[in-house]
């Protein structure tokens, strides 16, 4: 189950500039994205494990330089050389149409909404603490990408997620969006309505 590539592309575009990079590069059938983290220096998104992924993983000889491709495990996996070893599983999710409410978001916490250049950030906060965060931003005035979602440990299963993606979900206008989530993060959003798309494996030179 690959990902389309025009998603893909405008998924790349909102990921930049949520972290703040500079915008995806096509580079031989993948997007390279400079990174410049200490753990991540750069990564280069496939829609598909094909031989353009086979051609990239052979030239990456430095570590912290991942490949990100929307398959599963076992066909990325069998695109790549020796070496290689794949991390956590991702999911690509899409929603068309308005977040269903599964039961009522978090009482009792603070919202700060902070528009920084095209990216909107909320946090929720439990007596000026922030406990909960995320961000989003609309590319091409069509399509909003949700990145960053997470609830510290103590203020888990009270449903402030929920409340981060409602809430960020009011501040624009278009219903459809595109994210990438955990295992974890994707009975969240599944509960919320959206959908699976694609895998998302990100595999790592081990050397």
């Amino acid at each position: 189950m690959s990902a389309d590539p025009e998603l893909l592309a405008l998924w790349t575009r909102g990921w930049a500039l949520t972290r703040g990079v500079s915008p995806p590069v096509w580079d031989d059938g993948g997007w390279r994205i400079e990174v410049g983290a200490p753990d991540q220096v750069r990564r280069f998104v496939h829609a598909e494990a094909d031989a353009a992924v086979l051609r990239r993983a052979d030239r990456i000889t430095e570590p912290n330089v991942f490949l990100k491709v929307c398959e599963d495990e076992a066909t990325t996996m069998a695109c790549l050389p020796c070496g290689w070893s794949v991390k956590p599983p991702g999911f690509m999710m899409t929603l068309s149409g308005a977040m269903t409410a599964s039961s009522p978001d978090a009482e009792g916490y603070k919202v700060s909404l902070e528009q920084l250049g095209a990216v909107l950030h909320c946090r929720l906060l439990a007596d000026d603490v922030e406990v909960a965060r995320g961000r989003i931003v609309v590319i091409d005035g069509a399509i909003a990408v949700y990145d960053r979602i997470s609830v510290d440990p103590g203020h888990r299963r009270r449903g402030l997620g929920r409340r981060v993606m409602r809430t960020l979900e009011g501040e624009v206008s278009t219903r459809t969006g595109v994210l990438v989530a955990t295992a974890e993060g994707r009975a969240l959003y599944t509960s919320l309505g959206w959908t699976l798309h694609s895998r998302y494996t990100t595999a790592a030179f081990d050397g």
